[in-house]
């Protein structure tokens, strides 16, 4: 027999409630849930950028929902990639990563990892646990 359909309401949705990255504020809407997959919102305050991390064996979809920001990838943080308002982006389970804010604007993006809760591992710098 099926499960049942479940909604989280905008107004339900509180600051800060999921695993943090220093610079970013991130707001769990679906988690704990489905053991397959969970959502959360991500806001970034103009000019910030969030720590090196990854999100250990969970792939995840960024959906930019508002704003212009860039995430910022690979060996030694050299490859940097724009993301406007309608845009995708695949992040690797383990992939090292962060996010950047160098607007004058907040930016939103909506977050789907591939399990329960969403795991983030803040870094100490590229490639250092």
């Amino acid at each position: 027999m099926p499960g049942e359909v479940q909604v989280k309401k905008g107004s339900e949705l509180t600051a800060a409630s999921g695993a943090q990255t220093e610079g970013m504020t991130r707001i769990n809407a679906i988690t704990n849930l489905s053991d397959q997959i969970c959502g959360s919102v991500m806001i970034a305050k103009p000019h910030t950028a969030s720590a090196v991390h990854h999100h250990g064996e969970e792939d995840t979809i960024v959906y930019a929902a508002k704003g212009y920001g860039a995430i910022v990838s690979g060996p030694n943080g050299l490859k940097r990639q724009e993301l406007a308002p309608g845009d995708f982006a695949l992040i690797p389970a383990f992939a090292e990563h962060q996010e950047v804010n160098d607007s004058d604007e907040d930016i939103t993006w909506i977050i789907t990892r591939g399990g329960r809760n969403p795991i983030v591992h803040n870094l100490e710098g590229w490639g250092k646990s």
